[in-house]
């Protein structure tokens, strides 16, 4: 028996699942409503029997208690396999464990020393007196917030760190590689990556310490913000600080708060307000997104206000907006039919912060205001309309042409009517322009001339979520070259996931891992090592290759399951545009007359529907109204 199955032995998948959604009894199965996207009637079955879930809604997901896990918590396989293994009291035994613990074990724990000498260097030498002072009198953080953050100092020293942690029994390779040493560029040695700086220690979400954000404290050293290099354990990109603390409140709240800077999130902590975390840099990234989503759909931007902030803002509005999970609405036409379209299934909403005034410094303030404007938080058009207006000088025309070209898109993605026309009649003040002008530039194009806007609002695009599968399949091809060969009928297109779809690409095209990673685009080679160096399972050669077949053959049934929902969608909006017709024709009312009773197939109403659109007059006109086969 594999460890795998061991788990699942153990635990009971509607206890795991039920830990996380409300399930209720439904013969031999249990339903809730899906915790994967908005709905109101559950769709979300788990069947004891087959320890299985399925969404039978517009997820159309499904999976083992691993599946479940991955997705809800954002994890890797290897992250789950940990969790669920702890659960069920299942030891994991590993070629390692032999030799003693793993690299990535041996890099958190030089990182947990670390913390522990920088924290009490910041609290115990005189070098760390005055980077203590300023903590505490000019950031006005407790002695308590300093201690549950394990805050700290680095000595101005090439070397202080290096000797502590070589004292300890780790080897200057395993440092460099964790990031704390640099190596020399004559290649002579190596040296503390960090000196004379306020460490900020960092976590990831299951609290391991990963890596250190570092402050100048003086004028002249740079750069002012120095962060660990990404090593096998930690990536600036997939972290948000202090995720570990943040989690539960999060939950329990139902919002998660996305301020710049350390000291920002810490001060929010240190006078209760949990929900708050902080991307390392000054733009919110689609990994940073996929931990959240997990935790909440609720999302505010309280980003620095000033020019950078600002960018900031508008670049995490639009990575949040395209991670996030999307859903699928009826929206009606001019013609009053209806058309389905993907709108996003979460929330997102900015506070606008007083000028020149960061968050650390109105929670210290008042952090009663600091409430109110997280609950005041504007929603992401309105912010949209502000910020575009504060760039543009509007007493200028190409101004106002460039603020109404700028808006009009948001606007357009506005589904409610009510909305829409608010908006649509705000930028025509804005713009000093006539509304029916602009309610002109929204109209769809004329019949086979779909203007791009529309055609992306109606064709489904990749699936904008963390895909588990896809991910577990491609660590599996990249790192076992002998099993790509069972992929070979496997088609890009299975895969929902664009970074997902060019990996899988660039390895049907080179025979090496080299040769994929050169014709791989650069944007992706972060991607590409996530991948490469993802920690598997211990498994025999069988066990990897019935992993492989299995999940070919699921992103295969999804596919298929994909195409069929679409071509149920065409099908429905074919019959409706018909039906709707005042005067259809005896050829179509005879075709619709039968098609509904089931004598016509729907290969015939879709060619009904295409010489309808061709307009009198066409060639097909004076054809008989027979389907070609």
């Amino acid at each position: 028996m594999s460890v795998i199955d061991e788990i699942k032995g153990k635990l009971d998948i509607v206890e795991v699942v039920g830990a996380y959604v409300p399930l209720k009894k439904a013969g031999r199965s249990f339903k809730a409503p899906c915790p994967f996207h908005s709905e109101r009637t559950p769709s979300f079955v788990v069947d004891p029997a087959r320890q299985s879930w399925h969404c039978f809604g517009a997820c159309s997901e499904g999976g083992d208690i691993f599946a479940f896990v991955m997705k809800k918590e954002g994890l890797e396989f290897g992250e789950a396999l940990r969790l669920l293994a702890q659960r069920a009291g299942v030891e994991l035994v590993t070629q390692q464990v032999a030799e003693g613990p793993d690299e990535r074990d041996r890099l958190r724990q030089a990182h947990e020393a670390a913390a522990l000498y920088y924290h009490n260097l910041l609290l115990n030498s005189a070098a760390g007196l005055e980077a203590s002072r300023y903590l505490l009198e000019q950031r006005r953080l407790t002695a308590k917030s300093i201690e549950d953050f394990q805050l700290g100092f680095s000595l101005d020293s090439w070397s202080a760190l290096k000797a502590h942690l070589l004292e300890r029994g780790y080897s200057e390779a395993e440092l460099v590689l964790a990031g704390l040493l640099r190596r020399r560029d004559d290649g002579s040695g190596s040296y503390d990556a960090f000196r004379g700086r306020i460490m900020f220690p960092i976590w990831d979400q299951r609290g391991h310490a990963v890596g250190f954000g570092s402050r100048a404290l003086t004028a002249e050293q740079t750069p002012k913000y120095l962060n660990s290099p990404q090593t096998p354990i930690f990536d600036k990109s997939g972290t948000l600080y202090p995720i570990h603390r943040a989690r539960q409140a999060i939950r329990r709240e139902d919002k998660a708060v996305i301020v710049e800077g350390y000291l920002d999130a810490i001060m929010a902590h240190q006078h209760g307000l949990e929900n708050v975390v902080a991307a390392l840099g000054t733009a919110l990234t689609e990994q940073q997104v996929a931990l959240l989503k997990g935790l909440t759909k609720r999302l505010v931007f309280a980003l620095d206000p000033d020019a950078a902030g600002d960018a900031a803002t508008l670049r995490g509005i639009g990575v949040a907006s395209e991670a996030l999970d999307h859903k699928t609405v009826p929206v009606p036409t001019p013609r009053g039919l209806i058309r389905y379209e993907r709108v996003l299934d979460a929330e997102i909403q900015v506070a606008a912060l007083p000028p020149g005034k960061d968050p650390d410094e109105i929670i210290a303030g008042d952090p009663g205001a600091w409430r109110r404007l997280v609950e005041g938080a504007q929603p992401v058009t309105d912010y949209l309309f502000q910020a575009a207006a504060a760039r543009h000088n509007l007493g200028e025309v190409e101004e106002r042409a460039a603020l109404v070209k700028e808006l009009l898109p948001a606007v357009a993605e506005l589904k409610d009517p009510v909305r829409r026309a608010h908006y649509l009649q705000r930028l025509a003040k804005l713009g000093q322009v006539q509304e029916e002008a602009l309610q002109a530039e929204l109209r769809p194009a004329p019949r086979g001339r779909s203007s791009s806007r529309e055609g992306a609002a109606q064709t489904p695009g990749p699936a904008q979520t963390r895909e588990p599968l896809e991910e577990h399949l491609l660590v599996l091809l990249i790192q076992y070259a002998e099993l790509r060969a069972l992929a070979g009928d496997l088609a890009p297109s299975a895969f929902e996931r664009w970074e997902n779809r060019a990996c899988f690409e660039a390895l049907r095209q080179g025979p090496s891992l080299d040769a994929a990673l050169r014709v791989l685009p650069p944007a992706l080679e972060t991607h590409w090592e996530h991948l490469k160096q993802a920690t598997l399972p211990p498994m025999g050669v069988e066990a990897r290759e019935r992993a492989v077949g299995d999940g070919v053959r699921r992103l295969k049934e999804r596919a298929l399951r994909r195409r069929w929902a679409q071509s149920g969608q065409i099908l429905a909006d074919a019959y409706t545009e018909l039906r709707a017709d005042p005067a259809p024709g005896e050829a179509v009312a005879e075709h619709l007359r039968l098609f509904e009773e089931g004598a016509a197939s729907a290969n015939e109403l879709g060619w009904l529907l295409h010489q309808q659109r061709r307009g009198p007059g066409s060639e097909g006109e004076q054809r008989d109204a027979t389907p070609r086969e």
